[in-house]
């Protein structure tokens, strides 16, 4: 038998002679009042309508309520706060603070929300590449979508820089279903795909979805073409370092950056014949360790090529650390000259800061949903987790913008959500304005009404 729980009046524990009890009838009010800022960072970089602009839209203009600008705007925010699935939005649409996104207060007609629901929102998800068709009204462009990351990453900057490093790396994204392109991955155990993540510190220029049955660096050289095209046309005298683990430490690769002028330094796995070449200071590492009782790193440095996959000999750099549990070696192949840095340097404050890299993709992947990858077609999975990316830079422009010199500016995208965006209020509309009235308990209201200054200003 099928129950009904009546949610107009919920009743808990007494308290103090007082009946306690709840209900979902308070109105217009909104647990996302935070959202507010969301709207203004589009103002101040300009995100929603770029991103719109890669959509074509051959629906009928006398039928269509919700424009692809509203849907963009509604998904990437709803994304932000914390709502990854489309079914979330059938009650999302009626938010008083999410309507704000909109392009009207009022929807086109009496039948419909200011938002639109998970129908719609669906058919955006599940939009062709190219030309629409009958059955599929909305299409997008995949190199202009592609291209709108760089484009953010480039309008981000006053001035151009003398130097930045591109990180490369790619991840496991478990599917639990019968997805397009699901393969078993041996190195995780189980079925996922691979997307390949290129960014540059905290801001992402690029997540390519793809299959698991693949080389790690596989396309990465196409990728990193398109980007660095795209950047050295508004920067054509900026200094580009590649970074990235062994995955990518392939032929191709290298050879392709140093035909184009770019500097890389990769990770390389350790074989036999390395751990033969570094053999003095490895005695010379463990003869300090038993001196001292503590962990010696010593570093060589050499010219070095594969016996037949190379195309030449490259700078590698070792690593050779003795610990109280014995060797621990590690190497890196870099086209970086002596000048540049010597072998420690390059290693220890250049090489090893790729680590923070993960961090971005942990951010990415747990507070933006981009491993959300349910949907059954790859074209649709890849829409999905472009729309979670660029949920990630709303936040981080956010974060940039807003929230610098801050308790919150090295806060992940979790952490600010949490704080700044997930604020209760109660929204009371008149014929002259709308007002939300927030939580006066708000422990971050101070830094809610600094990041607000500071947004309107950066969009002046």
């Amino acid at each position: 038998m099928q129950t009904h729980c009546n949610f107009n009046q919920i009743e808990f524990e007494g308290f103090d002679g007082h009946k306690v009890v709840a209900g979902f009838d308070g109105g217009a009010i909104t647990s996302d009042a935070g959202a507010l800022l969301l709207r203004h960072v589009d103002k101040a970089m300009n995100l929603f309508d770029p991103v719109a602009s890669c959509f074509v839209d051959r629906r009928k203009p006398d039928l269509t309520v919700h424009s692809v600008r509203t849907l963009v705007a509604q998904r990437i925010s709803a994304i932000a706060l914390g709502y990854e699935d489309v079914d979330d939005h059938d009650t999302l649409r009626h938010d008083p603070v999410l309507a704000l996104l909109s392009e009207r207060l009022t929807p086109k007609r009496s039948d419909c929300g200011i938002l639109a629901g998970k129908s719609m929102l669906n058919r955006l998800e599940h939009g062709r590449v190219g030309a629409p068709t009958r059955y599929h009204r909305i299409s997008y462009d995949k190199a202009a979508t592609e291209a709108q990351l760089v484009d953010l990453f480039l309008e981000a900057h006053d001035k151009p820089p003398r130097e930045i490093v591109l990180d490369l790396d790619a991840t496991d994204d478990p599917l639990h279903g019968h997805q397009e392109g699901r393969f078993f991955h041996g190195y995780y155990g189980c079925y996922c795909y691979l997307p390949l993540y290129i960014f540059c510190g905290r801001h992402l220029l690029a997540a390519r979805l793809r299959p698991s049955d693949i080389d790690a660096s596989k396309g990465s050289q196409e990728e990193v073409g398109r980007i660095v095209t795209q950047i050295r046309k508004i920067w054509p005298k900026v200094r580009i370092i590649l970074r990235a683990d062994s995955g990518f430490a392939r032929d191709a690769l290298m050879d392709w950056c140093e035909t184009n002028k770019i500097d890389y330094i990769f990770g390389l796995a350790r074989n036999r014949r390395l751990e033969k070449k570094i053999a003095p200071a490895m005695e010379e590492a463990c003869l300090a360790c038993d001196e001292s009782g503590k962990p010696a790193r010593v570093f060589t440095d050499f010219m070095w090529s594969t016996k037949d996959s190379w195309s030449r000999r490259r700078r590698v750099i070792g690593k050779v650390e003795w610990t109280l549990k014995g060797s621990n070696p590690r190497f890196i192949v870099t086209s970086l000259k002596t000048r540049r840095g010597a072998a420690r340097a390059l290693y220890e404050d250049l090489y090893c800061a790729r680590g923070d890299m993960e961090n971005r993709i942990k951010e990415c992947q747990l507070d933006l949903y981009a491993d959300r990858t349910s949907a059954h077609t790859m074209r649709a999975n890849q829409l999905r987790l472009w729309l979670a990316s660029f949920a990630y830079v709303l936040i981080c422009a956010l974060r940039r913008i807003g929230l610098a010199h801050t308790r919150l500016a090295d806060a992940t995208c979790g952490t600010i959500r949490l704080k700044l965006l997930k604020i209760g209020a109660q929204v009371r509309t008149s014929v002259r304005r709308i007002k939300v009235a927030m939580a006066s308990a708000c422990p971050y209201a101070e830094e809610f009404a600094l990041a607000h200054a500071r947004i309107c200003a950066a969009a002046r």
